[in-house]
């Protein structure tokens, strides 16, 4: 009979966020794939978790994915945890599912930590609809996807590196305009963490002067234009009472 992949959602940054279940599941995978076995080493040490660890990365996932699957069919219990948040988004762990799911393989997935809602919920901005759009392309892709952004009337959630987001601040001023809402969330569950709302300009005046450091989601509003000119209700209209914290 076949085992059961897992797919554990892991603390963005707070220990205490890890669930019930995930450590129960994470204590009786027969196998625990990890992005980077050291970060996780600190996890699994925290909740006495000494299951065996293989690493499962970007770089490796499709040449270890077959190996995987093949364990599984064997009996095998598997979980797939990321350095941080829920595997798949942004980090690995669609192609693994992808080829369990094409194999029969019962996937489950636990809900649990993941940086983009805590974010979105927190900004004060519409989170009735929203669309995620993760890291944009480094270069090739990256004005035609802003492009293609300029009329969404949903809000959007972006993950940025700190180094690069006083650059992409100021992609956004170009294409959603200086006035647009936005909140920037860093640090989120952390000792550390901070929420930097206000129009657009505001915010990436703000880290011109404040150096960014840690895990950064940005938060935008969508077209309030494109919205009220569908007719559309609810998304857009939240950012008008915002001041800058």
């Amino acid at each position: 009979m076949a085992g059961i992949l897992y797919i554990v959602p892991t603390p963005v940054g707070n220990l205490e966020d890890m669930s019930f279940r995930a450590v129960r599941v994470l204590k009786e995978a027969d196998l625990i794939l990890a992005e980077d076995t050291r970060t996780s080493s600190v996890l699994l040490h925290h909740y006495d978790i000494h299951g065996k660890l293989l690493s499962h990365h970007k770089f490796n996932e499709h040449q270890t994915v077959g190996m995987i699957r093949d364990r599984i069919l064997a009996g095998q219990n598997v979980a797939l945890i990321s350095d941080a948040g829920t595997p798949g988004i942004s980090d690995p762990g669609f192609l693994l599912a992808r080829t369990c799911a094409e194999e029969g393989i019962e996937v489950q997935t636990l809900p649990g930590a993941t940086a983009c809602i805590p974010a979105i919920v927190s900004s004060g901005l519409p989170c009735d609809r929203f669309c995620f759009e993760g890291f944009l392309p480094q270069k090739k892709g990256r004005q035609t996807l802003l492009a293609s952004l300029e009329s969404e009337p949903r809000t959007m959630v972006f993950y940025e590196s700190p180094y690069r987001l006083v650059k992409t601040l100021g992609q956004f001023i170009e294409h959603f305009g200086p006035d647009r809402m936005c909140s920037v969330a860093r640090e989120i569950s952390k000792v550390h963490e901070e929420h930097r709302r206000g129009t657009l300009a505001e915010v990436e005046g703000w880290f011109r002067e404040h150096e960014p450091k840690g895990e950064i989601v940005i938060v935008v509003a969508g077209n309030k234009n494109k919205l009220k000119h569908e007719g559309e209700k609810g998304c857009g209209e939240g950012g008008k009472d915002f001041v800058t914290k």
